[in-house]
């Protein structure tokens, strides 16, 4: 019988548990960086974190957990089902509706094989011309030394499937797209006074609209700390690494938006729960939701400064892109936790680190700034 290896997998709350038995030959599995709008805006975060696996492997459910604790999502234009847990929302693949058995798995939820060589490995940044400005595929381009190809089957002619400078620099990113693609909601990117900001998951269950920073608030104690000086009229931002992050959207980062809950509109209900939102408890003190239809994560909610909300920076809609750079002030020189990015896996979020810093430098972000 040839050789295999037995991976364990588990969401935050534990309801999914199962492992996944491959052929030694089949390792490392590759794992792709999906950019498109589909993947955003079911997992609320900037990309998916997705490996396949070979043809025949199936999730062995360790009991009591099962498929019945999960929720499916497809639509029309899926070639694929989604899965995401039915408690705290995590994200954990997507099965063919072709095939009998083949999985598209999320390679963030392997805390049990945390460190072990010859697993997975970083390949490709997919669809990042769906970003309209690049997105995490314009802050790095290799992982561990390895270049990421750059897949997307509407690039401009003038890209190739491996970009120019990627090949001759390994630590590239893929350049960003000279004209933005169409991103609906949003028709005018110029920072009016009434402007708002879309925000929706991809089954539109969930829908809001964020509000620029009101000269009442500027001018308020209220908006010490969540405001910089750069620009005022733009809210913080900060891509996220912790291990609850990564285990409840299944996916290695996520961007939040940090918003009065004054600032979104309709206005939000004492319980976050808008439209096909569920909540999760992920600790005593914060509370997470996610649309309870196709599993995109939404809002982070903590005692400590409960006017303020996180908003899931993958289902803002901002026309420029989905940084949202006219709507964002991003903490560049470090996400959220990088001791716990760093832990799952290192060559990711130092590809993360590093890139982050040399883009914020690059196009006027902060260096830093602490979450009151």
């Amino acid at each position: 019988m040839a050789p295999t290896k037995t991976l364990k997998a588990s969401c935050h709350c534990h309801a999914i548990q199962f492992t996944i038995t491959l052929p030694l030959e089949s390792l490392p599995l590759k794992i792709h960086l999906c950019h498109c709008t589909i993947c955003r805006y079911v997992h609320g975060a900037p990309c998916c974190f997705h490996a396949p696996l070979p043809d025949g492997v199936d999730l062995d459910f360790i009991a009591p957990s099962g498929k019945d604790k999960l929720t499916s999502y497809t639509h029309p234009s899926f070639r694929s089902r989604k899965w995401f847990c039915s408690t705290c929302g995590c994200h954990i693949g997507d099965s063919s509706l072709t095939k009998d058995v083949s999985w598209m798995i999320s390679s963030s939820l392997y805390d049990a094989n945390r460190g072990e060589e010859g697993v997975w490995k970083f390949s490709s940044h997919i669809c990042p011309g769906s970003t309209g400005d690049g997105g995490l595929s314009g802050v790095f381009g290799s992982v561990d030394g390895e270049v990421l190809n750059m897949v997307d089957l509407d690039i401009p002619k003038t890209m190739t499937a491996t970009s120019a400078s990627a090949s001759t620099n390994p630590s590239a990113s893929a350049p960003i797209m000279d004209k933005p693609v169409s991103h609906e909601g949003n028709a005018d990117a110029s920072a009016s006074a009434d402007e708002k900001l879309l925000a929706q998951c991809h089954c539109g269950g969930v829908s809001f609209h964020i509000s620029r920073p009101r000269d009442s608030f500027i001018a308020s104690e209220e908006s010490t700390g969540w405001l910089s000086p750069i620009d005022k009229k733009r809210w913080l931002a900060s891509m996220d690494v912790c291990d609850d992050c990564r285990l409840t959207t299944g996916t290695n980062v996520i961007g939040w938006m940090f918003v009065p809950v004054d600032h979104i509109s309709p206005a939000l209900p004492s319980n976050l729960l808008v439209g096909s939102s569920k909540a999760y408890q992920s600790t005593e003190d914060v509370v997470r939701t996610f649309c309870g239809t196709c599993g995109a994560t939404v809002f982070y909610w903590c005692k400590e400064r409960p006017q303020i909300v996180d908003v899931a920076t993958g289902l803002l809609r901002a026309p420029e892109g989905v940084m949202a750079e006219k709507w964002a002030i991003w903490r560049a020189g470090r996400p959220a936790w990088p001791e716990n990015g760093l832990r799952y896996h290192e060559g990711f979020a130092r590809a993360l680190i590093d890139g982050m810093k040399s883009w914020g430098r690059e196009r006027g972000h902060a260096d830093e700034f602490v979450v009151p």
